[in-house]
């Protein structure tokens, strides 16, 4: 099944997905730790993330800046996104200078509060339901959330896997999935990579600051 075109799945990049394979970030929580977790402190980043974007689409919600405003504090919380970001870049990232780095974090979230935002309008029937026991990921001791977006005429809609690490700050999501198999990590380091072959990393952050501009644009 598909999400509802106003859902527009928010992997998307302006750039058709591939079936990427699954591809996780090597380093994960230890073993006895993922194993000892509560369940609901591993879904809870989740819930909280669904909540906020129950937030953002409902009714008289406000301007995109105004659901930007609810959004984001909410993305902080949930995802690491300096993992989330190192590993869609990949090796390059090691090699960019420190004020390259944090220019770069500052727009890539600006980039994935705004592109949640922008899927997730003032008035839509997105219906979340998340299924309260995670599993283990088959990378390292990542946990796996599943998850479902539909809609009022498709309860079941799409599912929504998201890859849970453990951390400093709790468990995090570092990795979507969509269907189970499509990751949002393997999607942006293929659209990344081509932008970055030049070598100059200000060739990203155009590209991710456009992005912005496009999805601020509603």
């Amino acid at each position: 099944m598909t999400l509802p075109r106003s859902l527009a799945f928010s992997l998307a990049l302006g750039t058709a997905l591939a079936a990427a394979p699954v591809a996780l970030p090597l380093l994960s929580a230890p073993p006895a730790l993922a194993q000892s977790a509560p369940a609901a402190a591993i879904t809870g980043p989740v819930s909280a993330l669904y909540a906020g974007l129950g937030q953002v689409q409902a009714r008289n919600s406000g301007s995109f800046a105004q659901r930007t405003q609810v959004l984001g504090p909410v993305v902080d919380r949930v995802y690491d996104l300096e993992t989330v970001l190192r590993a869609s870049v990949g090796l390059r990232y090691a090699g960019f200078s420190d004020a390259d780095k944090q220019q770069l974090r500052d727009v890539f979230r600006q980039f994935t509060v705004a592109r949640y935002v922008s899927s997730f309008k003032p008035g839509g029937d997105a219906r979340f339901t998340i299924d309260p026991t995670p599993r283990p990921s088959p990378v390292g001791s990542d946990q796996i959330v599943t998850t479902h977006i539909g809609s009022a005429e498709d309860a079941e809609g799409t599912e929504i896997d998201y890859v849970m690490r453990s951390g400093p700050q709790g468990w995090r999501i570092v990795d979507v999935l969509l269907n189970a198999h499509i990751s949002q990590v393997a999607a942006q380091r293929s659209d990344f990579s081509a932008t970055l072959s030049s070598g100059n990393v200000q060739n990203l952050i155009a590209l991710l600051q456009k992005k912005v501009r496009a999805f601020s644009e509603d």
